[in-house]
Order: C-alpha cells, then structure tokens, then sequence
C-alpha cells in the first residue's frame, strides 16, 4: 500500500496539529482563571481543529485508495514501531465529525456544566487528542496507545460530571469492560507483527505498520486467532450484542457529552474496517456468517428492548445496539454496497444520535428526568425542540430524505446479495426500532401534559438553536446529497473488496 505524505499535499504536518492542536488549547486553559475566559478559549480551540479537519477533507484525492497526509517518524527501530499517521477514504470523514462533536458538546455544555468547568474541558480535549489518534494512526502500537488514553476522560467525565446516582458503578464498569477487549487487541497486534517476521522481504525484524502488514501475508492460523481477538476488542467497543451491557448504564448516568461521544464515535465498526478487513481478509471471510449471524441478532435484541424503555436515553442505548448490528450486517456481506452502506451509517448515527442524546439532555435541564411517565405535551411549549427531534428521530428510522436511509439501504443491498433472505429478519426488525422512537416521540412531545414543569418548560436557546440547526441541515444535506459523502470513500472500500475477493478466491483454490 504506497501513501503521499503531507508535504507533497498541503506542505506542514496538518495531522499531528490536528492530534496535538487540543493538546496546546488545554495547555492555554491551565492560565484561565475567569470561567466565560475559560470556555471562550476551550471554543475557539475545538473550532481551530474543526477548521483544520475541514482544510484536510477539501485537499483529500477521492481518486486514490492510498494513504494520505501521511508523516511517519521512527520511534522504537528495534521493535520495528513509529510515529506513523496517515488517512485513507475509510478514515478521513472521522476527522472533522469529531471535531463537530467536540464543538457540539462544548456549546451545548455552555451553561449546564458549573462543577470545575476547567477540568471538564480539559478532559474534553483530551478525548479529542484521543479520538483523532485512533482515527489517524496506522502503526499498530501508536494506535493502541491512543485508544487506551481515551479511558482516562471517559472514566473522569461519567465519574464526577455524571447525573445519576450510580455513575461511579457506571465509570468503573465502562473501564474493565474496555481494559478486558483491550488485552485482547494488544495480543492481537503482537501476533501480527511477530507474524511479519516470516514474510517474504522482512528480513526477520518486527513491523506494527499498517501499510505494510496489509501488504504482507499472514498464516491463516494467525489469522483465525488475531480475528477472534481483534473482533472481541472492536465488538465489545462498538459495543455489539451480546457484549453491550456496559452502555445503557454509561448513558444514563454519564454526562451528555461523554454519551455523546461513546454512542455518536462507533470505533468499534471503525476498528473492524481499519485493522481485521484488511489485515486478516482470509478469517473475515472465513467467519462472516458469524458476523452476519450476531449483527442480525443485534439489530433484533436492541429493537425489542428499545421498544419497551420508558427512558429516553435508556431507548437511545439500545438503539444503538441495533445499529451496530445492522452495519456490521454489511459488513459480513464482504460486497462494496455493504461496507459502503456501514462506513455510511456509523457517520450517519454520529450526527442522530447526537442530536437524540443533545435532546435528551435540553429535555432533562427543562424537566428534571427523560422518563416518558414525566412527559407529555412538550411540543406545546418547546416547538422548536420538538421538530428537531422530530427531524434526528426520522433520520434515525432511516427515512428517506435524511442521512439514515442511503445507509441502511447500502447495507440491506450489499446483504441480500450475499445472505439471501437472511436479511430479510432485519428489515422486519428496523421498522421495531422506528416504532420504538416514533411512538417515544408521540408520547413525549404530543401526549398529555403529565409534569407541571412541562409547562414551565422554555424552548431552545440561542446556543442549542445553533447546535440543533446544524445537526439538522448536516442531517437533510446527507440525506439528498449522499454522494458528496460516499466518494471519499469509495476508492479504499474497492481495495478492501479486492482484498476480500482475492482471498476468498485462494481459499477456494487451496
């Protein structure tokens, strides 16, 4: 896999400012005394990293699967690791959604967030640095080293910024469940750079680069185990079925930033496109109908539960369980359709499920809670909140018209085509999920007033008004122009397919 370095395409290292850009505004904030000071600086800092993402995506070449923007500095030679970042059209619209989201939380936190404001977002920062180091890392190690810095904010957010009693309980489990899938990822990348030692041009040295391994052929022994391994990592983190239990609890008593960021990032689905696709394309292919199998138990298992939750965010945590099912369904298809409609989807779900969570959050600071049984007439006294959820809650059943539907149909295609019928189940089980949050709608926002507060209840400000109009016209945008969205990745997903063929191809053979 050959790759074009920054220089050649925009003449400065733009990834590492964008890695390290949180980094100096967090630095800034430690100076700040005055809290409005102190959020104006955290804004102006996350917006720097938006602008700068936006800059990387308008030089991007949708025409090339190869890596981009690329900067690689030894750092380990013996051990055969570097400081290596690049993206490729799988990665790079990760870049300027975490960014988004980061400005998102910021303003929609403005107000709602008293308690150390400086340390909430320093940690906030933090999980920026963290997050877009996992989206542009390609040595294997570097990689985990980023992944493992975003348990620290995490934990610390839904510890001490977190609304309900058991959030401590909530940190805590969130915590082992990831150090558990993470000493399973560290075997795995272990195995794989061991691995290169017998490729053909190694010279018997270690290699944790991604461009290279995926160049490199592995035994499909190791592939078989660093599937396993990975694919419990990456499921557990997405989190798929049955290894979810650790979100409804993170979400119902974390912050709504930090719930933001765990069910609006899919990292887990990105794990499974960035590292076992290609990487160990031989076992993938091997194991799909598992895949395929546990994606659409998924998608069934969060429906049904979703569809009986009182609590919003409680709903909205299982939802998400049943997304993820439904994109790692396209991901078993091992067809362009498939990954094309799951790289869309967990883009989508980035912008609808943030909108949903944001809502949740204006809901409880009008309310005092987001269970339906203190609901009821909303829309009565918040209008504008009730049609910007009404638009996320539409993009979320995937209505065409809205960034959830070229997704879901993508995937739907790409699975019928190699499942047959199969499917079928999921198509039945995407309209539960539609029930689920339609009706939870209905109630809550047209229903009788249940809560005198609801009366009291004051609708968007101007700062959410913000936040909510450009989820909402991103969501519209997505929605009509899909194509503006699917042509950066197109190039790296017909690699991928190649990939896949090429080794179903020799397996037929063997």
């Amino acid at each position: 896999m050959s790759e074009i370095t920054a220089a050649e395409q925009v003449g400065f290292p733009i990834l590492s400012m964008l890695v390290f850009l949180p980094v100096v505004t967090m630095v800034a904030l430690g100076f700040i005394r005055s809290d409005r000071a102190l959020r104006r600086v955290g804004l102006a800092g996350a917006g720097a990293v938006l602008g700068l993402s936006l800059l990387l995506v308008a030089d991007f070449d949708r025409g090339t699967a190869d890596f981009q923007f690329a900067e690689q500095i030894p750092w380990i030679e013996s051990m055969g690791l570097s400081y290596h970042l690049a993206v490729d059209g799988v990665s790079v619209l990760f870049i300027p959604l975490t960014a988004l989201l980061v400005v998102v939380v910021m303003l929609s936190s403005w107000s709602s967030v008293r308690h150390q404001p400086k340390v909430y977002l320093m940690a906030v920062l933090t999980f920026e640095t963290a997050a877009i180091g996992v989206f542009t890392a390609v040595d294997l190690i570097l990689f985990f080293v980023f992944w493992e810095l975003m348990l620290i904010p995490t934990y610390v957010l839904i510890k001490v910024w977190g609304n309900g009693p058991l959030r401590g309980r909530a940190a805590l489990r969130y915590v082992l469940s990831m150090l558990l899938g993470s000493a399973a990822l560290l075997v795995g990348f272990v195995l794989l750079g061991v691995s290169y030692r017998s490729a053909p041009g190694s010279g018997g040295g270690l290699s944790f680069d991604l461009p290279v391994l995926m160049d490199s052929p592995v035994p499909l022994g190791t592939q078989t185990a660093v599937f396993f391994l990975l694919a419990f990592a990456f499921a557990l983190k997405a989190p798929l079925f049955p290894f979810h239990a650790w979100l409804p609890a993170a979400l119902l008593e974390g912050p709504i930033g930090m719930a933001v960021f765990l069910a609006g990032l899919k990292m887990g689905v990105f794990g499974f496109l960035r590292f076992v696709l290609p990487l160990v394309p031989d076992a993938f292919a091997a194991w799909s109908w598992l895949v395929a199998v546990l994606g659409i138990v998924a998608v069934l298992y969060g429906a049904l539960i979703a569809l009986v939750q009182p609590d919003l965010r409680r709903l909205l945590a299982f939802a998400s369980v049943s997304h993820v099912g439904l994109a790692m369904l396209g991901l078993s298809s091992l067809n362009a359709a498939g990954l094309q409609g799951s790289l869309f989807l967990i883009l989508n779900l980035g912008l609808v499920m943030t909108g949903m969570l944001l809502a949740a959050g204006y809901v409880y600071q009008r309310v005092g809670s987001t269970d339906l049984a203190a609901l009821g007439g909303l829309a009565q006294r918040t209008p504008a909140l009730a049609t910007f959820v009404l638009v996320a809650s539409l993009a979320a059943v995937g209505l065409p018209g809205t960034s959830g539907f070229p997704g879901e149909f993508l995937i739907l295609l790409g699975a019928f085509r190699a499942h047959g019928w199969l499917p079928a189940v999921a198509v039945t089980t995407v309209i539960l999920a539609a029930a689920a949050v339609l009706v939870f709608f209905e109630r809550a926002f047209h229903g009788p007033v249940r809560n005198p507060t609801v009366l009291a209840a004051s609708d968007l400000r101007p700062r959410e008004a913000v936040t909510a109009a450009i989820l909402g016209v991103m969501i519209i945008a997505m929605g009509f122009f899909p194509a503006a969205v699917l042509d950066y990745s197109r190039a790296s997903v017909d690699d991928l397919v190649d990939r896949l063929d090429s080794s179903t191809t020799v397996a037929t053979e063997d």
